[in-house]
């Protein structure tokens, strides 16, 4: 009887696939291919494009075993950003009408191309942003903000990605 539990419990686990990143990453991609991302929103900020496409190519290397090519790859993004915008979020008084907080918004239209399994690739746009407290000036405070965003942007697109959420 207790043969017949152990090999119940192998068979359950056998067909596991357990991953620390929650990624499920198929056994046969090897390759994927990560193009630069056109800034296209209205307001530009210069580093942003090549900022967030070297975020979302650092997010792949770190996180997976994949190889990032510039050739024909088995799992290929593009995209571009379509938002930026700042803008008040919380009024702070009513006589002279100040923002007591603001929120950073970027938006990014995101092409993924599974080469491998046509079915999971996906044109999508996400849109994340962070509200923040003006202190001193919006340029010191700038790079942190699009950082933070960035970097909840590219979770978003490698999860659907590769974690199919």
């Amino acid at each position: 009887m207790k043969n017949l539990y152990i090999l119940m419990v192998l068979f359950v686990f056998s067909g596991c696939k357990i991953g620390l990143n929650g990624a499920s990453i198929p056994a046969d991609m090897k390759t994927v291919n990560v193009t630069a991302f056109e800034n296209n929103a209205p307001l530009v900020v210069a580093s942003l494009s090549s900022e967030f496409t070297e975020s979302l190519k650092t997010r792949i290397r770190n996180q997976t075993r994949l190889s990032l090519t510039t050739n024909e790859a088995h799992g290929v993004f593009s995209g571009n950003i379509t938002g930026y915008e700042i803008t008040p979020e919380a009024i702070q008084d009513n006589n002279q009408p100040t923002a007591g907080a603001n929120r950073l918004t970027i938006r990014i239209n995101v092409k993924y191309i599974n080469n491998l399994n046509p079915k999971q690739s996906f044109e999508e746009s996400f849109e994340r942003y962070k509200v923040f407290k003006l202190t001193g000036s919006l340029q010191a405070q700038e790079p942190g903000l699009i950082k933070d965003v960035t970097a909840q942007l590219t979770e978003d697109i490698f999860n659907r990605a590769f974690a199919q959420w």
